[in-house]
């Protein structure tokens, strides 16, 4: 890495870096066939890169720019952040570095009083293995969209081989602050106002047991610096301290093993809750103190009972694979009103940000992966904050002798729920999974007992009315990969395995579908 701009190789393929709204690549060897794509250089170039754009964005000289850097616990994580300060103080910007922190911490920065920074970078590739890191860019107005992010890897690209204008004497100034306790402070704030306990305010959380597993990311700061001012007992919480090789579980509140290493740390600690965080804590889920996951329809369900209390009849939006008892527990228990959207927490985000625009009131934003973002929190998906809004019912519940899941006690649970990811080896395998969607459609409006849904955003969505099949499926393409996620829900036992049967029949004429896990 060099003191001012960086070579990179002129055929380096930058677009392969993209992932969406974020970028991510392979840091570190280790894996077999997966060759090292994201090093310093590469990450000194973007960050490069980001504060050209965020100039010519906010019509600022690049000198006048502060942006905020933070890291998670990943292994390659010290590097790459000390790549992309470089980057950034070459280009003459101001720099607070963050060490290690969250996504959603990141863009605090950007709105906190006396640090307003004009844009932050948070390096993590959330839950993927040791080996891969990636960047995320926030300004004030929230993460950057996919169109930002082709402009800043063009921008590296073009600005590959030339050399930052900058002499070393004119460098930005490198600053480390502690931005964690400014962004606790808010949680344990919001927690305290929010429950307004009698008697000792300051602790509402004060006879409570609850457990954190952090998985070995960057969330065990919850413990210590959320949890224990308020009073809680975190005794039995497990994996808090960063470990990039996360040599416990996977840190992913979708991952069944994650899940089950926290049951367990509940029941053998006889907590009231347990948090379980992402490797960069965006994303959350819990188990109530029966031992209860917490995720899912069940952390959507809960989170829309907190929400349509405050804020009665508004819009929850949610991704496309959420059940039709979350849909009729929303619409006919709650009063509320269920928008069904698309998979992609950018694509949720934005679809409520839309809503509210056109005069449709909506104040969450949820998928089942833990995304979780609310109108009241800048429509930032962050799982420490949609955690604490959780534990403020959980002390009111207790201060009423009742129960959190006393909030979601009428929610009808599927008997049977199954993902198949159904591989594509077509060259062109978006155009042709779209084929398949599209006579998808068209055999199951002829098949008995099964009908499309209307007002469907993602794939084909199919309600299946047998006795025997009593539920529903949904077949799209993935975001990114060469895959058609099939999801199948069942009120019956034995349901999946009708629906998916029929399924097979239709889907094995496609020889670049593989649908034998169908079989």
């Amino acid at each position: 890495m060099t003191q001012q701009g960086v070579a990179i190789a002129p055929d380096f393929d930058w677009k392969r870096l993209q992932n969406g709204s974020d970028i991510r690549g392979v840091a570190l060897e280790g894996v077999p066939g997966e060759s090292v794509n994201l090093t310093a250089d590469v990450v000194e170039q973007l960050g490069r890169a980001f504060a050209t754009w965020l100039g010519k964005t906010t019509s600022k000289a690049v000198s006048d720019l502060t942006i905020a850097v933070g890291r998670d616990s990943r292994l390659s994580g010290l590097t790459l952040i000390e790549a992309a300060i470089a980057g950034l103080s070459g280009e003459g910007c101001r720099v607070y570095n963050f060490g290690m922190a969250s996504t959603p911490a990141m863009f605090v920065s950007t709105v906190a009083p006396g640090f307003e920074c004009d844009g932050a970078i948070m390096l993590t590739a959330s839950h993927l293995p040791f080996n891969r890191n990636g960047l995320k860019f926030f300004t004030a107005q929230g993460g950057l969209e996919k169109s930002n992010i082709r402009e800043i890897l063009s921008l590296a690209e073009s600005q590959g081989g030339q050399v930052s204008a900058q002499s070393p004497a004119d460098s930005g100034e490198v600053t480390e602050r502690d931005f964690m306790a400014v962004y606790t402070d808010r949680l344990v704030q919001m927690i305290r106002d929010g429950v307004d306990a009698p008697g000792d305010r300051d602790r509402p959380l004060a006879g409570l047991k609850i457990v954190v597993d952090a998985g070995n990311g960057a969330g065990g700061f919850y413990a210590s610096q959320v949890l224990e001012p308020l009073g809680a007992n975190t005794t039995g919480s497990q994996f808090l301290d960063p470990d990039g090789t996360f040599p416990n579980h996977v840190p992913n509140p979708e991952n069944a093993e994650a899940m089950a290493s926290l049951r367990q740390a509940v029941k053998a600690h006889q907590a009231d809750f347990g948090i379980i965080f992402d490797t960069d804590v965006d994303r959350s889920a819990a188990v109530d103190g029966d031992g209860n996951d917490l995720n899912r329809n069940r952390l959507i369900a809960l989170m829309a009972a907190i929400v349509l209390r405050e804020h009665p009849g508004s819009t929850i939006v949610t991704d496309s694979i959420t059940s039709d008892g979350l849909a009729t527990f929303i619409d006919s228990d709650l009063k509320g009103q269920h928008h069904r959207f698309r998979r992609g927490y950018k694509n949720v985000i934005n679809e409520a940000k839309r809503l509210n625009e056109s005069g449709q009131e909506s104040w969450l934003a949820i998928e089942t992966s833990g995304h979780a973002a609310m109108r009241e929190n800048y429509f930032l998906d962050d799982g420490a904050y949609l955690i604490s809004k959780v534990l403020v019912e959980v002390a009111k519940a207790k201060l009423a002798g009742r129960s959190l899941t006393d909030l979601i006690a009428n929610l009808q649970e599927p008997v049977e729920s199954r993902e198949f990811r159904l591989k594509l080896s077509a060259a062109d395998f978006a155009s042709y999974g779209t084929t398949i969607i599209d006579k998808l459609k068209l055999f199951a409006e002829s098949q008995p007992n099964w009908a499309v849904v209307p007002n469907n955003y993602e794939g084909v969505r199919v309600a299946c009315s047998s006795a025997a099949e009593n539920g529903w499926f949904l077949l799209r393409l993935s975001l990114h990969d060469p895959v058609m996620p099939l999801n199948v829900e069942t009120n019956v036992a034995g349901g999946v395995a009708e629906i998916t049967a029929r399924l097979h029949d239709f889907l094995q004429a496609f020889e670049a579908l593989d649908s034998s896990s169908l079989a």
